[in-house]
């Protein structure tokens, strides 16, 4: 999810640990789970200081060895630690209990996003991704919202609570019910095997297609359970070309993310360009999760990038100029 749903639930959690009596009873206790429940809520995603690292490095490690269940519980270990460093007059396990549970409901509900998380590590390092609501979610961060005005308004921040994440419970298992039903929809629609999955959108009723059969991809929109279909994508043969261009780390980093891939080459004055696009990330104009290699005729890796870019114009500014190539050599 955003930062700001985390921060959101990090405070949701605070109000809800007034169920603890120990934590009701205490207001050091009460201000130490607050640290915890806020602190628990972010750390899964302070890997986002990877960025200064290049894109490459980003996109092979955000939600990976952070979100895994060994560092569940470093993190509950560090941040429960550290707080009680400052409260030492507090009872130590609440503040782990509550810390801990932060931290689980941060790598759970980042889960049911088309991102995902490897959440399964050490025992797996499959990107794990739900599909079932958007990285931010307005009913989810609505809901919140009230709990806290209810709070303010003098209600017991525990009741109120419970009961936002007993409805926010009930909307994520009607979100998965929805989400299958419209599956076996588009496979209906489409008439082929293979494997589907949607992507959801800020909007309930909108939801992005990404359809795999054994030689083709097609990527589509579900509008109201109205299907388009706006792209189809032929596989093909990898040739000597994407074998070379493959071999770059920031393809490899892009590739040990997506499961969605497809690739495609462009001959150029300078050589070769090779292109991957993620299909999940289609925008109206282009897809903008892509890894782009610029090869000369020799096959020697000019430059490369992989990344996110939202603007089609400015796809080519991320690697170098090819007559400036051109005029270096």
């Amino acid at each position: 999810m955003d930062t700001g749903t985390h921060i959101a639930m990090g405070f949701g959690l605070a109000g809800l640990a007034y169920l603890d009596p120990a934590v009701s009873a205490h207001p050091e206790l009460a201000s130490a789970v607050l640290l915890g429940t806020l602190i628990g809520s972010q750390a899964p995603d302070f890997d986002t200081v990877l960025k200064f690292r290049g894109n490459a490095t980003y996109i092979r490690n955000h939600r990976g060895r952070s979100h895994s269940i060994p560092a569940i519980l470093i993190w509950t270990a560090l941040i429960s630690g550290g707080i009680y460093a400052f409260f030492p007059s507090v009872s130590y396990l609440h503040l782990l209990l509550w810390t801990l549970l932060a931290v689980v409901v941060h790598v759970s509900i980042d889960l049911f996003n088309s991102y995902g998380t490897q959440a399964a590590r050490p025992f797996s390092k499959r990107w794990i991704s739900l599909n079932v609501i958007n990285i931010f979610d307005p009913f989810i961060m609505g809901i919140h919202i009230i709990g806290f005005l209810f709070w303010a308004a003098g209600f017991a921040p525990g009741h109120v609570f419970s009961a936002v994440y007993a409805v926010m419970i009930t909307y994520i298992i009607q979100r998965v019910i929805v989400y299958n039903k419209l599956v076996n929809m588009v496979k209906a629609d489409l008439g082929e095997e293979g494997h589907y999955i949607l992507l959801p959108t800020i909007r309930w009723t909108r939801w992005g297609i990404v359809a795999e059969t054994p030689d083709t991809s097609y990527v589509g929109e579900l509008r109201n359970k109205h299907i388009i279909w706006h792209d189809t994508f032929y596989k093909k043969e990898h040739n000597e070309v994407i074998e070379r261009a493959q071999q770059d780390e920031k393809v490899q980093a892009f590739l040990s993310f997506t499961r969605y891939p497809h690739v495609y080459t462009k001959k150029r004055e300078f050589g070769h360009e090779v292109r991957w696009i993620d299909l999940r990330y289609r925008t109206k104009t282009h897809y903008a999760f892509v890894a782009i290699v610029h090869l000369d005729e020799q096959l020697n890796v000019i430059d490369s990038y992989t990344g996110w870019e939202y603007r089609e114009h400015k796809m080519e500014s991320k690697v170098l100029v090819p007559e400036l190539v051109l005029e270096k050599s």
